[in-house]
């Protein structure tokens, strides 16, 4: 909620929204993840235990009576992001209304020092050289990926698979859909960097390389959201199995790839989600900071397409990519011009201007 709420204020320019409900908003789930989080002595860092991440399978240690991990990695990244942005919506808001939040919601100077000392201490767990899912990830059993294979063919249901045969899925280094890649869905590689570093842990692009290969080679893929994830997580890696990932969400319902749900109904939110990935995904779309952001993905299967936005006010702004170019153009309007970032140049593009520019080579 906090993210979408984000969003919306930067794709939109929303500013009394975001000084009135937004920040609100944004405030009241800071404090929800301040008062989770724990300090461990030993280690230095607050921790977040007892939850269930993104992949839905793992809900518990091995053999444990309680529910719940510690410190999954999506959870306690997200939840120093959120608190880094309430914090910064505070000290942007007008002084009225800061006041007025402030008073409204008791919120005192000692809840923000906690939350600026949180924001660079939440522990985030790594083994073998990529990011841990959750504490004790790297511990669990490697599960016969091959054999299970040539047993079913299709384990997408891999937790189905494993109760019939007595086991559990929390047993296994096995996933349903993207936990810790999540992140990388979420963020571009740059904002995922500079959310490791403020808390402390150094994300190279070798080290992203290998979390995303090491849970791609464990994940079942039991949810028709999770090619669509993939997919946009490998369009930022700039990698060729993007389309292929994107081909099996659009074939989700039309071919049934989960053997049986079509007939109770249709997966609306990859059906959006496979637009969004055209969208957003593949031109490396992300509006931060007051500007467009464009970092296209080269793919042969998709040498040429283009799309409309609305942005800041401007309804109708017309994105075209086409064999290395890319074309933007902003309808006439009273509206300010749009900045677009692309990663070797800047631009402004007046309304009623078109813009066409090549695209450095990948």
């Amino acid at each position: 909620m906090a993210y979408n709420v984000w969003q919306y204020c930067e794709a939109s320019g929303d500013a009394e929204f975001l000084h009135t409900k937004g920040a609100e908003m944004l405030l009241q789930i800071a404090r929800f993840w301040a008062d989770s989080a724990t300090w461990d002595e030993h280690l230095g860092r607050h921790r977040i235990r007892g939850v269930v991440g993104p992949d839905e399978y793992h809900d518990a240690y091995p053999g444990s009576e309680e529910p719940g991990l510690d410190d999954n990695a999506y959870t306690n990244v997200t939840a120093a992001w959120v608190l880094d942005r309430a914090l910064e919506v505070l000290r942007t808001l007008p002084e009225p209304r800061r006041r007025e939040l402030v008073e409204r919601t008791d919120l005192h100077v000692g809840e923000l020092e906690q939350w600026q000392d949180i924001s660079r201490t939440l522990y985030v767990p790594f083994h073998e050289g990529v990011i841990s899912q959750f504490e004790g990830y790297g511990e669990l059993a490697e599960l016969d990926w091959e054999g299970y294979r040539a047993r079913y063919e299709d384990i997408r249901r891999l937790d189905r698979l494993l109760e019939a045969e007595g086991d559990t899925v929390n047993r296994y280094q096995a996933s349903k859909q993207a936990d810790v890649l999540m992140l990388g869905y979420l963020f571009s590689p740059a904002e995922l960097r500079s959310l490791f570093e403020r808390l402390g842990y150094r994300l190279d692009d070798d080290t992203w390389r290998r979390t995303v290969d090491y849970y791609l080679a464990r994940t079942s893929h039991g949810s028709t959201l999770s090619g669509l994830v993939h997919g946009w997580v490998l369009a930022r890696a700039r990698r060729a199995e993007a389309w292929a990932f994107c081909q099996e969400a659009l074939k989700g319902d039309v071919a049934d790839l989960q053997g049986g749900t079509t007939g109770e109904g249709i997966h609306l939110g990859a059906m959006a989600g496979t637009l969004d990935l055209v969208q957003r995904g593949l031109p490396g779309l992300e509006t931060r900071a007051g500007a467009l952001w464009l970092d296209p993905v080269p793919l042969p299967e998709l040498s040429s397409y283009g799309f409309s936005l609305r942005y800041h006010g401007h309804w109708g702004v017309r994105l075209r990519l086409e064999h290395g170019r890319l074309e933007i153009a902003v309808p006439a309007s009273n509206g300010a011009p749009i900045d677009v970032r692309l990663p070797d140049r800047s631009v402004r593009v007046q309304p009623g201007d078109t813009c066409r520019l090549a695209l450095p080579a990948r």
